[in-house]
């Protein structure tokens, strides 16, 4: 490792771009690869003096503002802005992708490999992006299956379902004010806030509270009115390239009577795809 990491690392970057790249005109035989300093300075509206002690390491301590400014100027994507924060040993000011609200193909596909597992992506505030078919059968006893919070808090089917109704509530409102935290300006969350506050005393309640945590993993007692009470664990993983979104697999011990369930309830609901397709 050098001792001058950040120069060296804004160095790089600026040796893969060329000036078409970032609409700048190119005169004469270029003497460096890629920008040069004083490009990089014109496009990031600072000073070029500046700039080159950063890149010579005589300029350690730049604010999260001119981090911003050589990110864009730089065409930096969200895992290199964040690389760039940690080696100025700064914070991100507020500057942050916002979540994505589509889930790609090639996810889906994953999730669609989950043939015995229900498995479904969120985004910050709980709306479901997408949904493998055991999953769609697990949650079919709501009348909308749109907003993981809103259904606990605001669907009477959410009641009977979650076996330990106020876990499951404090846990998603926890979540939810974890989530604002760590992206503030992320318009979702202070919209579903705003609704949930307003339609449900329990919800302003827990949200009043303040408690924030996020799980990865816990235990789930279900009751599903088809095939009964279902133990499962969950687990969540964040989607690299994604901003936001999780993925959320629901599992079952091997031959527990909650797998043989889950495999009923798999069988009843491609046996509803089969009818629903054969009507149209």
């Amino acid at each position: 490792m050098t001792s001058n990491e950040l120069g060296d690392f804004l160095r790089a970057h600026r040796a893969r771009l060329q000036p078409g790249d970032v609409g700048l005109a190119s005169h004469g035989r270029r003497r460096v690869a890629g920008l040069r300093r004083e490009e990089v300075a014109v496009l990031a509206g600072m000073n070029t003096d500046y700039y080159a002690r950063l890149e010579q390491g005589r300029e350690r301590s730049p604010s999260p503002q001119i981090l911003d400014v050589i990110g864009d100027a730089l065409c930096m994507d969200v895992d290199a802005r964040e690389h760039l924060y940690r080696l100025a040993g700064a914070v991100p000011d507020g500057h942050r992708a916002p979540p994505r609200e589509t889930a790609g193909v090639m996810l889906r596909q994953l999730l669609d490999g989950f043939t015995g597992t229900p498995a479904f992506v969120l985004n910050p505030a709980t709306d479901f992006l997408a949904a493998n078919a055991l999953a769609d059968a697990l949650f079919s006893p709501f009348g909308e299956v749109d907003n993981l919070a809103r259904m606990i808090f605001l669907d009477p089917a959410a009641r009977v379902f979650f076996t330990h109704w106020n876990r499951a509530a404090e846990a998603v409102v926890a979540g939810l004010r974890q989530a604002t935290g760590i992206d503030p300006h992320y318009p979702r969350l202070p919209e579903l806030v705003r609704l949930l506050r307003g339609a449900s005393e329990e919800f302003a309640a827990l949200w009043s509270s303040h408690t924030v945590y996020g799980k990865s993993h816990d235990a789930k007692e279900l009751v599903h009115p088809e095939v009964g009470p279902l133990s499962l664990t969950y687990h969540s993983f964040d989607v690299r390239g994604a901003v936001g979104q999780q993925v959320v697999l629901y599992h079952a011990a091997p031959e527990s009577p909650s797998a043989q369930a889950l495999s009923l309830l798999g069988s009843l609901g491609a046996t509803r795809r089969r009818e629903s397709s054969a009507e149209r």
